[in-house]
């Protein structure tokens, strides 16, 4: 089993840049995909990005390709999602999570392949 914490959620202005942290405590970290989602008030949890237990593949949501970037410390049982350029559309709480996955290489896109979730960090993103 695994506990996630993320941190770093904020309450920011359209345009700049902030950076969502989530630790992994547990079991060994690279045994996991780790993914980001986010659930807006009213809207059902969505993908953002996903990376492989190697860190050498990522997956986006078109939504943030181009100004999002996932990546892993594995030293450090740590994922991080890079937002740049943040529109009021980014607003949602952020949720990390971890897919137990044979492969080193997957990347699942969806909430049901995930096993173990954090509590959530909330971004509110201001025109």
């Amino acid at each position: 089993q695994v506990q996630l914490v993320e941190s770093g959620g904020g309450l920011v202005q359209a345009g700049v840049s902030l950076r969502l942290s989530c630790a992994a405590s547990g079991r060994t970290f690279t045994t996991y995909a780790m993914g980001w989602f986010r659930q807006a008030p009213g809207k059902e949890r969505e993908f953002v990005a996903a990376i492989s237990r190697s860190g050498g593949t990522t997956s986006y949501a078109d939504s943030v390709k181009g100004r999002f970037t996932i990546s892993r410390d594995n030293a450090k049982n740590t994922v991080y999602l890079q937002m740049n350029s943040l529109k009021p559309e980014d607003t949602a709480v952020y949720y990390c999570a971890a897919a137990v996955l044979r492969l080193w290489e997957e990347l699942p896109r969806i909430v049901g392949r995930y096993d173990y979730w954090g509590q959530g960090t909330q971004v509110t993103v201001s025109s």
